[in-house]
């Protein structure tokens, strides 16, 4: 099979594109820009580790270029699109809309457009949980209204109702994975985890903002990419839908900064009240996820902080 992903080269696209290519019947096509939103090195650290494999071809472009994603699709006969390429993080789209813009709507429209035109058999894309807003009841449900409180979670939404536009007019089989908050290896430094750690090693201060009181629905890579995996290949009832992707499991910071202080030392805190860009807290409810695949167990939270604090000392030769 022919998986087009894009965003290859950032946290989660990254971490399938592995998972895919460990499949030598699949063929991994790669699209990523490489922007300086956060660490270049990291990037093309994550990307070496593809181009290792012989069944991997790598694009290097922004989607907004609607002449190479064309390129890209005619060069190869794409059966399934994992739309994972986006600007990230919700503060910083007060600081540059334009870019949430270009790169959330107009570059998921190129890849939409394509996919249509070359008969890609499944497509699917990356939302986020940051849709809910502050929902009350909890955990929420995919049935729920959505209530955006940034212009990151307005481009996700948008682009849930674009395809499903797409997916009534064109017969397409379009699924939006509205994610919960992923950690693990060769995660993103600008997440929480991944900034915690970086304060203690560099020893910088921490800023904890709504004094370490928010809750979130933590889900480990190596979940999420099985999960995507068993996606790939299961019929879905109806040719659109959106699909939470959590372990529905709640944690407050607190205890996270607690288990990730059992590895590291801890770093000076600085505490602050809720930033108005913030979700309060999250949880998702996993029950429709699980009528589509089957039960599964998740990975215990303290195993996969294990796992990231490992990873993160191997990563940058540290000896502590």
């Amino acid at each position: 099979m022919n998986i087009l992903i894009t965003g290859c080269a950032g946290f989660i696209g990254f971490s399938l594109a592995q998972k895919l290519l460990s499949n030598k019947k699949h063929k991994v096509i790669g699209i990523d820009s490489i922007d300086n939103y956060y660490s270049v090195k990291l990037k093309k650290d994550r990307l070496n580790i593809l181009h290792s494999q012989k069944n991997f071809k790598f694009y290097r472009f922004n989607l907004k270029n609607k002449k190479k994603t064309n390129e890209v699709f005619k060069k190869n006969k794409i059966d399934c699109v994992y739309h994972l390429a986006a600007q990230a993080g919700v503060r910083f789209s007060f600081e540059k809309p334009e870019k949430y813009l270009n790169d959330n709507i107009y570059g998921f429209y190129n890849i939409l457009e394509n996919s249509k035109n070359y008969k890609v058999k499944k497509f699917f894309f990356a939302s986020s949980s940051s849709v809910y807003g502050d929902t009350k009841k909890l955990p929420v449900r995919e049935n729920y209204a959505l209530d955006e409180k940034n212009l990151y979670s307005l481009t996700k939404s948008f682009n849930e109702k674009l395809g499903k536009i797409y997916s009534q007019k064109y017969n397409m089989n379009i699924c939006g994975l509205r994610f919960f908050t992923i950690y693990g290896e060769w995660g993103r430094p600008d997440m929480f985890m991944m900034k915690y750690i970086n304060s203690s090693i560099n020893k910088n201060l921490f800023t904890l903002y709504n004094f370490g009181n928010h809750k979130r629905d933590f889900t480990y890579i190596k979940d999420v990419v099985f999960l995507l995996e068993k996606l790939l290949f299961k019929k879905l009832k109806n040719k659109f839908c959106s699909i939470n992707i959590s372990s529905s499991n709640p944690y407050k910071l607190s205890k996270i900064m607690n288990e990730i202080n059992l590895y590291f030392k801890k770093p000076k805190i600085i505490k602050q009240e809720r930033d108005i860009a913030d979700v309060l807290n999250t949880h998702g409810s996993n029950i429709k996820l699980k009528k589509i695949i089957g039960e599964y167990r998740y990975t215990n939270i303290k195993i996969g902080i294990k796992n990231l604090c490992e990873w993160y000392k191997k990563y940058y030769k540290l000896k502590i």
